[in-house]
């Protein structure tokens, strides 16, 4: 029936009919399957390919890409070496702080949170704001917020990142320095920058022993640089090496408490001390007036971070008398009881004349110091070459830079002796004329002390004392301290230097300040320098005020006070026993309890 009806179609001559014949039609829709399978075949060996080329062909490329997304080499901090004191007291740590860094593309898009986030960093919210805007627009994806912050701001600065789920902010470890000490020993500790690199004093100078080296890592963070796994250690950190100081954190305090009141109390523009054990050319003391807080971000003058006692020059005026009565003593020009006419206190030298502040008459070589007569050391003076007086200035080291190798020390002023007139011979002998630094002043002192050697300063401490040079001989060093004892009598012009128990040897100075235009007057600088005891000493201490206002400005009367209240704990505290049979230390104890 259906093959009838379709039989009669075609005949009919239905449109929709074939005209092909049946062997065509399969030709063609073979064809068709071909075709499809070879595409098929295609997209697959395309696919494979594709994958085959970036696993095995690509495959470091894309590791290499990945890495720059997710692998990251961040920095192991590592500690500064510490600064003690001769007793393992520290003077400058480093501990450990908090470094808030951000990534400006995401932390742009957070302005919500930016009035909480500069309070947090006590910052203005317009000063912030700008700086993340600036990194931004140029593409950065790290900055700074704030280094090396307080606990409490890196405490409210999580508690920022918690409220408002902050991307993009995050806290490394760094080390910040703390000195202790503060103002005491800022001039001679110094202080480090940003990059914990020393930037004066021992922190420049042993910056190399100091410094740390940083580790380093690499880990694996997210998107929002937030560390994700340890991968390995690169580097491991190195911790700077510890250095230990000649100065005893204790007298350094005492010694900078009573020139600090010396200055508030004559009103002087500065000062400066010096403290020696003079048995190992270690520098127990150095202090300066004024000073700075070295935690406190850098906003001080260049005046308060000079470290005065070496950068500073004096002419030292009558404290180098002394060194040219020894002089004398070792010529045999003179003896202690030589006698020298002084009247009527005016010596005339050329066209100008040397004065005494009175008329002293007839005086011994002793006295001559006693009373600090300018006319009789020039008399004594006289009968010495020149050459003679440079010689002996030289070698007590005026004129050259001490071995303590401080940043910025000054070497002094000594002129050369082929250039003196005969005034300039004459002034010369009573310390006009020249300049030294106050450490240079004690160091001279020192060779007195230790029986004429010259021993070289540190600021490091010694195990043992090096050898010296010999300035004079133990017999006119013994001489001369028993000569400068008289200064520290009732006699002298130094006795508010005197200390119970102790024998005391010293000089005054008061010195005229000399400016580019000539000496001004009414403006001294006031200086005394003794040692303890006489007998053996073991100490010998500079104290100078600078500009000291009102009558009184005479060293012996504002710089020896300093000595006087000082000495005694560095005696006590290292045990040195009393000297002086004539006013012995008396010891007082409280009474038995009864039982």
């Amino acid at each position: 029936m259906i093959g009838a009806d379709l039989k009669a179609g075609l005949q009919q001559g239905d449109p929709r009919r074939s005209t092909a014949p049946p062997a065509r039609l399969a030709e063609r829709f073979g064809k068709r399957r071909a075709a499809l399978g070879l595409a098929l075949g295609l997209a697959f060996v395309s696919v494979t390919a594709s994958a085959f080329y970036r696993q095995v062909i690509e495959t470091q490329f894309l590791q290499d890409e990945g890495a720059k997304r997710f692998l990251r080499d961040r920095e192991i901090p590592a500690r500064r070496g510490i600064i003690m004191d001769r007793n393992g007291e520290p003077l400058a740590i480093s501990t450990s702080v908090a470094t808030i860094w951000a990534d400006p593309q995401l932390l742009i898009a957070r302005a919500d949170a930016f009035a909480d986030l500069a309070r947090a960093l006590e910052e203005p919210e317009e000063a912030l704001a700008a700086r993340i805007a600036q990194y931004a627009d140029k593409g950065r994806r790290y900055m700074y917020l704030q280094r090396r912050v307080e606990p409490h701001r890196a405490r409210a600065v999580e508690d920022v990142i918690e409220t408002y789920r902050l991307a993009g902010v995050g806290m490394d470890t760094e080390y910040r320095r703390f000195y202790p000490g503060g103002e005491i020993l800022a001039q001679v500790i110094g202080f480090t920058g940003i990059d914990d690199q020393g930037q004066e004093g021992i922190e420049l100078i042993r910056n190399d022993q100091l410094a740390a080296k940083p580790g380093k890592r690499r880990v694996i963070q997210d998107g929002h640089r937030r560390i994700v796994e340890e991968v390995e250690q690169l580097r491991a950190p190195v911790h700077g090496k510890d250095v230990v100081l000649s100065i005893d954190q204790r007298l350094q305090f005492m010694a900078y408490r009573e020139l600090k009141r010396a200055v508030d109390e004559y009103q002087a523009i500065g000062g400066s001390a010096v403290l020696l054990d003079v048995r190992t050319g270690e520098i127990l003391a150095l202090v300066n007036q004024p000073s700075f807080n070295p935690n406190q971000p850098r906003r001080e003058s260049a005046e308060a971070r000079r470290n005065r006692a070496l950068t500073d020059v004096l002419e030292p005026g009558s404290t180098v008398k002394p060194f040219v009565i020894a002089a004398a003593l070792e010529r045999g020009i003179v003896k202690p009881h030589t006698k020298i006419d002084t009247a009527p206190g005016v010596l005339r030298v050329g066209g100008n004349r040397v004065r005494d502040y009175r008329d002293l008459g007839q005086l011994d070589t002793t006295s001559i110091l006693t009373k600090s007569s300018n006319v009789g050391v020039v008399k004594i003076a006289r009968q010495m070459e020149p050459a003679a007086l440079w010689q002996l200035y030289r070698r007590l080291g005026f004129g050259s830079a001490t071995e303590v190798g401080f940043p910025g020390e000054r070497s002094g002023y000594l002129p050369h002796d082929s250039g003196w007139s005969s005034f300039e011979h004459a002034t010369l002998a009573f310390g006009y004329g020249l300049n030294v630094t106050t450490l240079q002043l004690a160091q001279a002192y020192a060779t007195i002390a230790t029986d004429g050697l010259k021993r070289p300063l540190t600021l490091f401490r010694r195990d043992r004392p090096p050898p010296g040079e010999r300035v004079f001989t133990p017999a006119t060093a013994r001489s001369v301290r028993e000569m400068l004892e008289t200064v520290v009598s009732s006699d002298g012009t130094a006795r508010r230097a005197a200390i119970p128990g102790y024998r005391v040897a010293g000089k005054t100075g008061t010195a005229k300040k000399a400016t580019p235009s000539g000496y001004v007057d009414g403006k001294y600088q006031s200086v005394f320098v003794g040692m303890v005891p006489v007998t053996d000493p073991r100490f010998v201490m500079v104290a100078m005020i600078d500009e000291p206002s009102g009558e009184d400005y005479y060293g012996g009367f504002v710089a020896a006070p300093i000595f006087a209240n000082v000495m005694p704990a560095a005696l006590r505290l290292y045990n040195v026993a009393p000297d002086d049979p004539k006013h012995p230390l008396i010891l007082t104890s409280a009474p038995e309890a009864k039982r």
